[in-house]
């Protein structure tokens, strides 16, 4: 049974965007109407996906999107934050998926926000690899010469720092890399991408343009003077790197002369102007100095030689992801970069925030999203320019190298079966929606 707290939400301002998310690989399906990715050559390795899934069919939103944006409509959200598969839109008739997709969308009143990659990246290319930015810059004018007349807001990447991390420096997730710090070229070339599709993007006549980057506070394990130095460094490593070279046109810290190429003409281009920001918030981070052996950490195996150690934070619930629940580390976030970046902050959007629970009367999801909606109505009343909340996600999907075990989604999806069953937490968000009209 959904609850009433949507009654007694805090109303947020006219004109703020209400959505949610999903990623093409994460549901799409139909991998064999696509080009390869990097994802489906590592979760063809055995070992790599936890559960020995992979999402060759996924949600099959493929064949089945019209029957989810009828759970957009339903849920009363103003956009419908998706992601592009590059691979598809490199094969025959795949760009015309994203047609109907979009023509779907309107005609459902839903305004259609495509990420443009969403870690997918075809098999054939690699972020180490310099060409790869202006290879993306080309789809991007593809994509957008394609659905530019009706799409109205555009991302270019899904949180390259992860990508960069995961993907490139400790193996956990496709093309399965082990490089720790050599994977530096990776998050430039990211970043160049960005800049490169940005004025792709306005090259096509595209406007409001942002890009979706996960960040969250760094918390030191304590005040003692080795854990203050780890944690600024992994503040410096996850939100700095990422942010700053767009926002302020400058590495932090010296990072720029471990960058390759011309770093200086390469600034200039990744500080395109976006008109909004995108955060990705699920938990802040709790660093200590380095522990000096190998550890892990949310299922992540953390080498000994990194400059940091990653600690629990204690007395909190957590999530299914075993995630820890910090509603006030989204306020704390946004006032934190307000106070750093002042007017060079453009308009702040929440690109995704969700958590993983079990069960159909998911009242955990529903405290978790209440309490996060509060906290960024929080940092508005603080004096953050906060323009939208995207939840993640419509529906359950295939979480990565967890597989299917981890499910984030406001919809309920059977994989034997493929159907839909919405979640008491989609109820609940529907009615906080329409409270807010």
């Amino acid at each position: 049974m959904a609850t009433d707290a949507g009654d007694a939400m805090p109303r947020f301002p006219a004109g703020f965007l209400w959505g949610v998310s999903t990623s093409a690989h994460q549901i799409e399906g139909a991998a064999g109407e696509r080009e390869a990715s990097v994802w489906d050559v590592f979760t063809a390795e055995p070992g790599r996906v936890k559960d020995g899934s992979t999402a060759a069919v996924a949600c099959d939103h493929y064949h089945r999107y019209r029957e989810d944006v009828a759970l957009l409509a339903g849920l009363g959200v103003d956009a419908y934050r998706f992601s592009v598969s590059w691979p598809r839109v490199n094969s025959p008739g795949g760009l015309d998926f994203y047609d109907r997709l979009v023509d779907e969308l309107c005609a459902a009143g839903v305004r259609p926000v495509p990420t443009l990659f969403h870690w997918d990246l075809p098999a054939s290319l690699d972020w180490l690899r310099r060409d790869t930015a202006a290879r993306f810059a080309d789809y991007v004018s593809v994509v957008a010469g394609r659905l530019g007349d009706r799409v109205g807001t555009w991302i270019t990447l899904n949180e390259p720092a992860e990508h960069t991390l995961l993907g490139h420096a400790l193996g956990a997730h496709a093309p399965g890399r082990r490089l720790l710090f050599d994977a530096l070229p990776v998050a430039h070339h990211q970043l160049l991408a960005h800049g490169l599709a940005v004025q792709a993007l306005r090259a096509a006549g595209a406007g409001d343009i942002g890009i979706a980057n996960s960040h969250g506070p760094t918390w030191a394990a304590s005040g003692e003077p080795a854990d203050l130095e780890a944690a600024g460094f992994y503040d410096t490593l996850l939100n700095r790197l990422f942010a700053e070279p767009i926002l302020l046109g400058a590495y932090p810290d010296g990072l720029g002369e471990l960058m390759p190429g011309d770093v200086a003409a390469d600034l200039k281009v990744i500080a395109e102007p976006v008109d909004w920001y995108g955060v990705n918030y699920y938990a802040p981070t709790r660093v200590g100095a380095p522990g000096g052996a190998d550890a892990e950490y949310g299922g992540l195996a953390l080498p000994a030689e990194l400059p940091f150690s990653v600690r629990e934070i204690e007395g909190r619930p957590v999530t299914g992801f075993g995630w820890p629940v910090v509603p006030e580390g989204l306020t704390e976030l946004l006032t934190t970069f307000r106070d750093r970046y002042g007017d060079r902050l453009p308009p702040v959007v929440i690109t995704e925030n969700g958590c993983s629970y079990e069960g159909l009367d998911d009242q955990d999801r529903i405290a978790y999203l209440d309490a996060h909606i509060r906290a960024l109505h929080a940092a508005l009343e603080a004096g953050v320019d906060v323009r939208g909340y995207f939840v993640w996600s419509l529906m359950d999907n295939f979480e990565w190298a967890e597989g299917c075990a981890q499910r984030f989604g406001l919809v309920h999806v059977d994989y034997e079966t493929l159907e839909r069953t919405p979640k008491a937490s989609y109820h609940w968000f529907r009615d906080v929606l329409r409270a807010q009209r």
